[in-house]
């Protein structure tokens, strides 16, 4: 019997001890990664028009890797070449309705190289609308802000339109209808109630503030994409393709595998380092999770627990340094502060999503007497790093360059370039020059869903600084929390909570539900800018630092990924398991709630982030140690394990704990403490043989 079988358990099925192999089908992968990530579902081409829309994917990737390596050019330049291939090629790639997903159109007249005239004329006219502002002297372009030509506002609608299109292609309808909302207030603001009441802009004067300022569709979020995030995505799969991830997977099999519920640990430890050069939940979710998640089922895991544990795991990528998400590059531009800040800002909160999910699994692998993996079935590790080491190489020296304060697209085009000299010279994964093309072509793809997302949030943030929406929507939710605040005073006593702590509470509710209502429609990139526009600002009025309040709407942000009813990375995984999609993602919200806490841990104690203004080691030591304890109080609660089975009133003593502990204050600290403590001795007492339980 390859299953532990332990009486106060249920039943679980036993298991052959087979091999349980952990090896990348890159073919497979692939496949998986277009199946269920939208932003990478692409229609089939048929064969010119698959060479053609080929070729521009690696011109777009080799412009990026030039730029990043020998010199960006002049700001509006090298942002209009990026988004006119971007929308270009969005037309092409990405159908206008489902049923283009199918079989490769045929070649005809109406359908040049089996792609309808009518995507052809926006791709052109997408080009030309992009081109025309770069290509204008900008002497003369800044005369015209503000004095817009007719010609300038009819290409500016034209783009405005092309672009929505676009991201309805590549990302679906929720974006697009949030810019349309936003353009119609700057439009109709006389007509808009109480406080969000404005002068109103003109149709002229809304595209001429869109289109030829860089503060719309040239502004910041398109910056950042066009000079930091697609460089990472192509280093991202040139990573991958070289056998880095592999060699992830087997170090996290050596270091977890032998444990109770061996592959869920592996999962969990595979998908924080397969995150480091991944930044995307979905494709981390498929990439690790095509060898995770039938492992733990074949384990004894049930179905929809292997997927949420994949997909929970998974979206801690964006928030796992080194390279983390887009989002973490547009904190640069934001908060002006180097990379190297926010990689060491996101250290600790990373490890606590990791640990929340850890120690769920944990018991949840005690709880059902799950094994660990054999001996057989664990990989090589020293045959593994003999073999792969050198595939380390470019993450490494990647990590040194932005260390040493260099930018982190010069960091990419190093990254890039050793990733294609150890392919090249590699015997074990040797790249043919048509693998570094396929390779060039690939993350180009991957790249134009987010590039057209970063254009559309431009209205959107264009609309937030012609208006000013941002500061009356941060007032409006400082009043509601005040009151709110106010009516929760008259209950609790104040000796507990004081009155601004209360106010800053109820502004963190709010904020958090929005970004994941806000997450629910849009990509984590999207949902960050917006956030970071409208309701970061509502947090600095209340006194929180800048870092502080723009990783709080990142991390909420990304929990989108895992909380129904729309959440990708958790209905990829569902897919993968054959699971129930809903069950699956409220699986996975609840094997995340460390996330859901961490941040509001941070905002109290903002030590917990390294970096902050009024850092001191023992602040930063309570919240950590809080963390840790408060944490393992939670997934006991949930699991309902600790060292053996829990009662139910210990799991709600424990929960009460776990409050209290996060709580980044001594005396909460201690008084959870104080409940923790006796449920540990009573457990300890019904069972002796701990060390047993905790192998």
């Amino acid at each position: 019997m390859s299953v532990r079988e332990n009486s106060s358990s249920p039943a679980v099925e036993t298991v052959p001890a087979e091999t349980i192999p952990l090896e990348f089908d890159e073919a497979k992968v692939r496949e998986l990664e277009e199946a269920y990530d939208p932003e990478i579902r692409f229609r089939p081409l048929a064969p010119g028009a698959g060479y053609l829309v080929g070729g521009l994917l690696v011109v777009l990737s080799l412009f990026h890797y030039y730029t990043a390596g020998f010199g960006l050019l002049q700001e509006t330049m090298h942002r209009g070449i990026h988004l006119s291939f971007v929308l270009g090629l969005v037309f092409l790639v990405f159908p206008a309705t489902r049923r283009g997903y199918t079989q490769p159109a045929r070649s005809g007249l109406l359908r040049p190289l089996g792609i309808g005239l009518p995507d052809w004329a926006l791709a052109i006219a997408a080009v030309v609308a992009v081109m025309h502002i770069p290509l204008i002297p900008l002497d003369d372009l800044a005369f015209r802000v503000g004095n817009p030509t007719t010609l300038d506002v009819v290409l500016g609608g034209l783009l405005i339109l092309a672009l929505l299109e676009a991201t309805r292609r590549s990302l679906g309808v929720p974006l697009p209808i949030i810019a349309i909302v936003f353009m119609a207030y700057a439009l109709w603001g006389p007509h808009m109630p109480g406080i969000l009441v404005h002068p109103g802009a003109s149709v002229s004067q809304l595209i001429d503030h869109l289109y030829l300022t860089t503060q719309g569709i040239y502004g910041v979020a398109l910056g950042v994409v066009a000079t930091y995030v697609f460089h990472f995505v192509l280093f991202g799969v040139f990573a991958t393709r070289i056998g880095l991830g592999q060699l992830f997977l087997d170090c996290a099999a050596w270091v977890a595998g032998r444990y109770a519920g061996g592959p869920a640990k592996v999962s969990i430890f595979g998908s924080a380092l397969f995150g480091m050069i991944s930044g995307s939940s979905v494709a981390n979710t498929v990439t690790v999770g095509s060898l995770t998640i039938p492992a733990m089922i074949r384990l004894g895991y049930k179905r929809h627990f292997a997927a949420a544990v994949e997909a929970t795991a998974s979206t801690g990528g964006q928030i796992t340094p080194p390279i983390m998400g887009a989002a973490a590059f547009l904190m640069i531009e934001f908060l002006n502060l180097p990379y190297t800040t926010i990689i060491l800002a996101a250290i600790v909160p990373a490890f606590m999503h990791f640990f929340g999910v850890f120690i769920q699994v944990h018991f949840e692998a005690k709880r059902n007497g799950l094994r660990g993996l054999e001996p057989h079935e664990m990989p090589d590790v020293k045959a593994a790093l003999k073999r792969d080491w050198p595939t380390i190489i470019p993450l490494v020296a990647l990590i040194g360059i932005l260390l040493a304060g260099y930018t982190p697209y010069l960091a990419a085009f190093w990254g890039i370039t050793l990733c294609i000299a150890v392919g090249l010279l590699n015997p074990r994964n040797r790249m043919s020059i048509a693998d570094i093309a396929a390779g060039l072509r690939d993350g180009a793809k991957y790249a134009l869903a987010v590039g057209a997302a970063a254009a559309t949030v431009g209205i959107v943030v264009g609309v937030v600084t012609l208006t000013g929406v941002g500061f009356k929507v941060s007032f409006i939710v400082t009043s509601t929390a005040a009151s709110m605040a106010s009516w929760a005073g008259a209950v609790l006593p104040a000796v507990l909570v004081a009155p601004q702590t209360l106010t800053l509470l109820f502004t963190l509710l709010m904020t958090g539900v929005v970004c994941i209502l806000m997450g629910c429609g849009i990509p984590t990139t999207a949902n960050y800018i917006i956030m970071a526009t409208i309701a970061a600002p509502a947090l600095g009025l209340l006194g929180v630092e800048p870092i502080v309040a723009h990783f709080f709407v990142f991390y909420y942000g990304v929990l989108a990924d895992i909380t129904p009813p729309v959440a990708l990375a958790a209905y990829a995984a569902a897919g993968m398991a054959n699971a129930d999609p809903f069950r699956t993602g409220n699986t996975a919200f609840r094997l995340g709630l460390g996330k859901v806490l961490v941040p509001f841990v941070f905002v109290f104690s903002p030590s917990l982030l390294l970096v902050t203004k009024g850092f001191n080691w023992p602040d930063f030591v309570l919240a950590f140690a809080g963390c840790v304890i408060g944490i393992t109080c939670l997934g006991a609660s949930i699991s309902g394990w600790l060292l053996t089975r829990l009662q139910a009133w210990e799991r709600l003593v424990l929960a009460l704990a776990a409050m209290l502990l996060v709580a980044p204050e001594l005396y909460s600290s201690l008084l959870g403490l104080a409940l923790f403590v006796p449920v540990l001795l009573l457990q300890r007492r019904r069972k002796p043989e701990i060390a047993q339980s905790l192998s």
